[in-house]
């Protein structure tokens, strides 16, 4: 298969490192076999990175009642101010809290709480994913809404700090069914079908993968004109069963997580059929990054895949967290159901953990082969 980490990780002297932050990473012993130095011990259970343990705190409003509730998104704005997308507040027994509020909030380096965008809760329910468009100066923030409880599914854009809604493509109707929404094959520009994640372009435009109900791509122009689509339910060649990660690469060519089929699809800019890439199970997200690695997130397996262009998986990482059949504990820096993922200006990465609930800062293992970290998104620099 031609993994790229095996090699190099038996040959690279493992150091152990203790953050100051904290570390679930534990100290490895280097020996000397005679044909090299190596690591002795370690699963590389979170790969290049060691994790911040304790980073992700309460709200202030939580006690002994409330909490979190799914923590459905994230984009690191800057290593100091981290924007998180949660569906609200839930009890033990996951119920809602009546009133819910901590939708969106932003958390700086430590993981405290410095932004609580409870000006906007009226407008939310389930805010699915979050982004800042990497080549948007004015750096706006987007968020998802897959609507429910009276609110309806929509594209918002607000200003950097979250004071302004500048610009709401909004679904005229509530939400509907999955039978209903897949009983209009043709969806216009706003007949949103639980939509689930947007990707940008160079010239400002956008595409949004809509998503659970719906099968297709739309592209809009950047003041919300609705420009083209295609796709639709199926599991033939550009049909889609719940679309849930979107990226595009250098030269234009169209990355599509084809999450129930368990398969990638690839696209021309003109949404032309390319390929697939078949047996990914659960994919959930799919990151490009500056050295065009394509990242894929995967929701059950609880891993971080790495692929080329062409579709060849390099390597992978991650475990699961919850408590095993034994009944220990889970652990730091494992997942659960990972959500979205974002890589900060320092190379921390975040990943949102929806059945956590939680979100994660792993921090680069400065030891650890620089092929296996997660570059920057694609269009940051």
């Amino acid at each position: 298969m031609g993994f790229d980490r095996i090699g190099s990780i038996l040959t690279l002297v493992a150091i152990a490192l203790l953050f100051g932050c904290g570390s679930a990473e534990q100290a490895a012993l280097t020996v000397d076999s005679g044909h090299g130095t190596f690591a002795k011990g370690g699963d590389d259970r979170t790969g290049p990175y060691g994790v911040v343990e304790g980073w992700w705190k309460p709200a202030p409003d939580h006690g002994d009642e409330w909490t979190w509730g799914s923590v459905s998104g994230v984009a690191a704005d800057t290593p100091d101010r981290v924007i998180v997308a949660i569906w609200g507040d839930q009890n033990a027994e996951g119920e809602e809290r009546p009133g819910s509020t901590n939708y969106v909030v932003a958390v700086n380096r430590e993981g405290d709480i410095i932004e609580n965008w409870s000006q906007w809760d009226s407008i939310f329910n389930r805010p699915h994913q979050v982004y800042i468009d990497p080549y948007d100066p004015e750096r706006h923030v987007w968020i998802v809404e897959r609507g429910g409880n009276g609110v309806h599914e929509q594209i918002l854009k607000f200003t950097n700090d979250g004071g302004e809604l500048v610009m709401r493509l909004r679904d005229p109707q509530p939400v509907m069914s999955e039978a209903e929404t897949r009983a209009n094959t043709n969806p216009g520009p706003l007949d949103f079908g639980q939509p689930a994640v947007m990707v940008f372009l160079p010239d400002g435009h956008f595409l949004l993968g809509d998503g659970y109900h719906n099968g297709r791509i739309a592209k809009y122009t950047t003041d919300g004109r609705f420009v083209m689509q295609f796709g639709s339910v199926g599991t033939g060649p550009g049909q889609f069963d719940l679309i849930h990660g979107i990226a595009v690469d250098r030269s234009g060519r169209i990355y599509v997580s084809d999450r129930m089929n368990h398969r990638i699809q690839v696209f021309t800019s003109d949404g032309e059929y390319i390929e697939e890439w078949p047996d990914i199970y659960d994919p959930v997200g799919i990151f490009i990054d500056e050295n065009e690695m394509v990242w894929v997130l995967d929701a059950t397996l609880n891993r971080m895949l790495k692929y080329s262009l062409e579709g060849e998986l390099l390597d992978y990482w991650g475990a699961y967290a919850e408590v095993s059949s034994l009944g220990r504990s889970g652990w730091s820096g494992g997942m659960s159901l990972p959500h979205q993922m974002d890589v900060d200006s320092e190379g921390n990465l975040y990943v949102a953990e929806f059945s956590g609930p939680w979100l994660d800062k792993f921090v680069p293992r400065p030891d650890a082969d620089p092929r296996r970290r997660i570059g920057p998104q694609l269009g940051t620099n």
